[in-house]
């Protein structure tokens, strides 16, 4: 099978394109590095069946060859993370929305079936958990920049859905809760891999607002698994579907754990979230995936205990920090 990933090179994108090598696919990637790097895809981007694109997905010409060479589309690139969402809105708007209309707009020429992937920011401020894909989203206000991610990739959403209605081409939704595991940067606010750096640097671990808002992490390889089988079910068409971990977990009980795990000597401080951020920055008190249609689908459910997630992290950061100058090694799938 031959397969597109925009946003190859990033986080998430990269690990799926090393598994779909692995099985024997040829794989294509497109990635302006706007938030990816070339050091994720530094071991496999020599390997037979890999291509890879230096350019943004609104390049009409290239996406266009792209997906008419491919069989399926999983679309990944996005502004992602919160610093960059509250200072870059209109990058983070524009990236989201133009990305999306292009390669549904190509996909559809031929009908090539596309994954978007969304994510649990779009639940918005629903405080009852878990969350159900047919839930209401309840956005904040529009003057505050943080809900302009959210509302995107709502949009996103409607596009897909609208796409797969009206022209018949076929789409699926996986909404991601908290995606983790090596390769990812605390650079746009990742809250593991910032809590793990600090921890190993022996800094303040920094916990934003008062530590009792909640989440469910997932490690990259599960999301991987779950992607690659959502794209090829014929019940998937036209769905959406959370894809996430079951295990909920305080910032606060985060911090302490990694400070456990690593055996840190940092101390655990708060910053409110007007300092961190923006004045009246809001955020989502929780973020628990109700999985079960995605479990009734593919059988999914979450491998990963929370202390695996976050080994797997200290263990990357470690072999960083021990060789600033080396690639990432292969990490290996279970």
């Amino acid at each position: 099978m031959k397969v597109l990933i925009t946003g190859g090179a990033g986080f998430i994108g990269s690990h799926l394109a090393e598994q779909h090598l692995k099985r024997g696919d040829e794989v294509y990637i497109i990635d302006d590095l706007s938030t990816g790097s070339m050091e994720n895809i530094e071991h496999i981007k020599k390997q037979p069946g890999f291509h890879y694109n230096l350019e943004s997905v609104t390049d009409h010409r290239l996406t266009a060859e792209l997906v008419d060479l491919c069989d399926v589309i999983y679309h990944l690139a996005a502004a992602v993370g919160v610093r960059l969402i509250v200072e870059s809105p209109v990058r983070t708007i524009e990236t989201n929305i133009r990305g999306t209309e292009v390669v549904l707009f190509h996909a559809a020429k031929k009908r090539k079936r596309v994954l978007i992937t969304s994510t649990s920011e779009v639940y918005g401020k629903r405080d009852r958990v878990p969350f159900h894909e047919d839930d209401d989203l309840v956005m904040g206000p529009t003057n505050k920049g943080r809900w302009s991610y959210a509302c995107s990739k709502a949009i996103d959403e409607f596009l897909a859905i609208a796409y797969w209605k009206e022209k018949k081409v076929p789409t699926v939704i996986a909404r991601l809760f908290n995606t983790v595991g090596p390769r990812q940067t605390g650079r746009y606010g990742m809250v593991i891999p910032n809590f793990v750096r600090q921890a190993l640097s022996g800094e303040d671990i920094t916990v934003f607002g008062d530590g009792t808002q909640s989440r469910c992490f997932t490690h990259v390889f599960d999301v991987v698994a779950a992607l690659m089988k959502l794209i090829e079910h014929p019940h998937a068409i036209g769905e959406i579907y959370n894809v996430g971990g079951d295990y909920e977990v305080s910032i606060l009980q985060l911090a302490e754990r990694i400070k456990e795990l690593t055996g840190s000597t940092s101390k655990i401080v708060f910053l409110p979230y007007d300092k961190a951020y923006e004045e009246g920055f809001e955020d989502m008190q929780k973020r628990v995936p109700d999985i079960s249609k995605i479990r009734k689908l593919i059988g999914y459910q979450p491998n990963f205990s929370l202390d695996e997630i976050l080994m797997s992290v200290i263990e990357y950061q470690r072999q960083k920090m021990a060789n600033r100058n080396g690639a990432p090694a292969p990490i290996a799938f279970r």
